[in-house]
C-alpha cells in the first residue's frame, strides 16, 4: 500500500468523523454534513526551509489532535481514506 510522506512544512492529517445524529437524535444525511475541523496528524514533514537553507523543526508531531481552518489545505485520497495536506501555518491550534 502506498504511503503519503509530507515535505518541509507540510502536515498530513485525517478528520475526525463528526455525529450522525444531533443532540435532539436527528439523523443528519451525508449530503448534508458539515466537514469537521478537528482531524489527527498521522505524518509531518520535516521542519520548515528558512533563507539560509537550515531546517526549523514543527510544532506539531504525528499523534496530536488538531484544530484546522475550513478551507484550509489540500485534500487527498489514498487507499480509500480522504486525507488532508496542509502547512503547519494553517493550523489553528493543538487540541488537548
Amino acid at each position: 500500500m502506498a504511503q503519503i510522506r509530507p515535505l518541509y512544512d507540510r502536515i498530513l492529517i485525517e478528520r475526525i468523523e463528526s455525529d450522525e445524529k444531533t443532540a435532539g437524535g436527528i439523523i443528519i444525511p451525508d449530503t448534508a454534513k458539515e466537514k469537521t475541523q478537528i482531524g489527527n496528524v498521522i505524518a509531518v514533514g520535516q521542519g520548515k526551509m528558512k533563507n539560509d537553507g537550515s531546517l526549523v523543526s514543527l510544532t506539531v508531531k504525528a499523534g496530536d489532535k488538531v484544530l484546522i481552518g475550513k478551507f484550509s489545505g489540500t485534500e487527498a485520497v489514498l487507499g480509500g481514506k480522504e486525507y488532508l495536506i496542509l502547512r503547519e501555518e494553517e493550523i489553528l491550534g493543538i487540541v488537548d
